[in-house]
């Protein structure tokens, strides 16, 4: 590997299976090596999957790209190996300031509670996200990460996928069981289907710089709405790793793309916002966005996930993070069909958990973006009116849209069993467990999360004997294997002695109930497989 600044080569080599006198079938082969595709890599590698990983590229590491990672993407890459590595690198942020002009609006926290092992946010240019999944890729065995592979063809046979594959030495023919297409907003596998995206372009032109300087700026994301530096327009300020900061300042509908990233026209521009504080760039575009989706996901045994399924603006940090979350949820999926022990609507859960979180995300995005950049002038007329009450008035300040950050979808699953009893607390059905601390073996503090299996696993509240273990259910006793001494993991379970929780192996709570039921248990457990 060859690095200079932040870009990082990877070298090309000849895979034995160009030389196989018959084209080679692998069990999962994963397009697109973008945050998106090594995460699934790594997941079902992880779970004992083997995986063929193509990217037509060498190298990482231009433009930085994503850059807020929240909380829910951390704590899976916590699981594959990472979490803690891009915490340390990254830039911890939860606070956030909206302005009017120089008068701040309000502020917000986005945790407020402690207890968690992860943070709320982190600011950390994409290809550091990437440069550490790909080294973790090199740790791991069942990967095969191959540059410079593009895939040029792919055909849909009844049970597996055959794709044309170029390389510097000419193209080469593969087969699979299954394919995930994580190769981004300009798809080629999805071209190559012939399916297209439903929803919404915006008309309006954002510049997006990373300008290094030495700032003083807090640790927070500040979003100004008609600042005195760009009158009539929105600003975003953020620090990154480095001592850099991205700014995002908004342009218009009828702005040249090409002119406004000249250095004649950015300097100016950036040094109204920031006065006499000396910077460089390091990398400036001009965007325009799209809040849409597929109609559906999984085609046949091609299963599309991320940017290559879904796109949203990038207010409210929604691209990357959903991307991510898709990996995991089909993950443990996959891994279960190629096992046999999925059930029949197991696949279909994907695509139905995925269309309603990408549903969400839209929703968010596009109505954050219709507050940023009204498409009409009624639009405009009732955005003006929230900013000029929001100084003064509670209820125009929570009308105030500059993208509402990413959270995880609580899911509306099949997969689900519904209550019995009701159950208050922050742990949710269908939504990822929250986490809590928690002492474990030997003494030592840890948090629930990260003393989760990535199986299904019961959670129990101990209430004198220990039940036996429902089959493969991994059995996690709270009062004996792990110890709640704060009392948080109780109060956010509402747990009262005799509960049990059980979760999927994404860590989503699929079950509950106030008393241990064997039979119930191994219920619920068929029903989350798709049963």
């Amino acid at each position: 590997m060859e690095e200079h600044k932040t870009v990082f080569r990877y070298t090309w080599r000849r895979s034995p299976d160009q030389d196989a006198a018959s084209p080679v079938r692998h069990r999962v082969v994963v397009v697109g090596a973008g945050p998106v595709g090594l995460s699934a890599a790594l997941d079902l590698a992880l779970r004992g999957v083997p995986v063929v990983l193509l990217d037509d590229s060498d190298r990482i590491g231009e433009g930085s790209r994503g850059l807020c990672y929240s909380k829910r993407t951390l704590e899976i890459l916590d699981r594959l190996g990472v979490g803690e590595k891009l915490v340390a690198q990254g830039v911890t942020w939860k606070l956030g300031k909206v302005y009017l002009g120089d008068d701040l609006v309000y502020s917000f926290d986005l945790l407020p509670e402690e207890g968690h092992k992860m943070p709320a946010f982190i600011n950390l240019q994409q290809y550091y996200l990437e440069k550490a999944l790909i080294d973790r890729v090199e740790e791991v065995d069942n990967i095969d990460l191959r540059w410079r592979n593009r895939v040029t063809g792919l055909e849909r046979r009844n049970d597996y996928v055959r794709l044309t594959v170029d390389t510097p030495d000419g193209p080469y023919i593969l087969e699979a069981d299954w394919v995930i297409a994580a190769d981004g907003a300009r798809s080629a596998l999805r071209d190559m289907l012939g399916l297209g995206f439903k929803g919404v372009t915006f008309e309006d032109k954002f510049l997006i710089a990373d300008v290094k300087m030495a700032a003083d700026f807090p640790t927070e994301r500040r979003f100004w709405f008609d600042p005195p530096f760009h009158s009539g327009q929105s600003a975003l300020l953020h620090r990154q790793p480095d001592n850099v900061f991205r700014i995002d300042l908004q342009l218009g509908p009828d702005a040249d793309a090409e002119a406004e990233q000249k250095p004649e026209r950015v300097i100016p521009r950036l040094k109204a916002m920031l006065g006499d504080i000396p910077f460089e760039l390091e990398w400036v575009s001009v965007y325009r966005f799209n809040c849409r989706r597929l109609d559906r996901f999984v085609h046949g045994r091609v299963i599309f996930a991320g940017d290559s399924a879904h796109q949203v603006s990038p207010f409210g940090a929604r691209g990357a993070n959903s991307g991510v979350q898709d990996a995991e949820n089909i993950a443990w999926k996959l891994a279960a069909i190629l096992d046999g022990t999925a059930g029949p609507g197991l696949l279909d859960s994907y695509e139905r958990e995925c269309i309603q979180a990408a549903d969400e995300n839209i929703g968010h995005s596009t109505r954050s973006t219709d507050f940023i950049a009204p498409r009409s002038p009624a639009e405009r007329a009732l955005r003006n009116a929230v900013l000029s009450l929001a100084p003064h008035a509670d209820f125009a300040r929570r009308m105030v849209n500059s993208g509402r950050l990413s959270v995880a979808t609580v899911y509306d699953s099949p997969l689900s069993t519904p209550d019995e009893e009701t159950f208050a607390g922050s742990a949710r059905l269908g939504a990822p467990a929250p986490d809590a601390p928690v002492r474990a073996a030997g003494n030592r503090r840890a948090t629930l999360l990260e003393c989760l299996s990535d199986g299904f696993e019961l959670i129990y509240f101990r209430n004198g004997e220990t039940p036996a273990p429902c089959g493969d259910i991994k059995l996690t006793v709270i009062g004996q294997d792990l110890h709640d001494e704060e009392g948080l993991l109780t109060a956010r379970f509402d747990a009262t002695p005799g509960s049990a929780y059980l979760l999927r192996p994404d860590q989503h709570l699929c079950a509950r109930w106030r008393s241990f039921d064997s039979t119930k248990i191994a219920a619920a457990r068929k029903r989350a497989l798709g049963f």
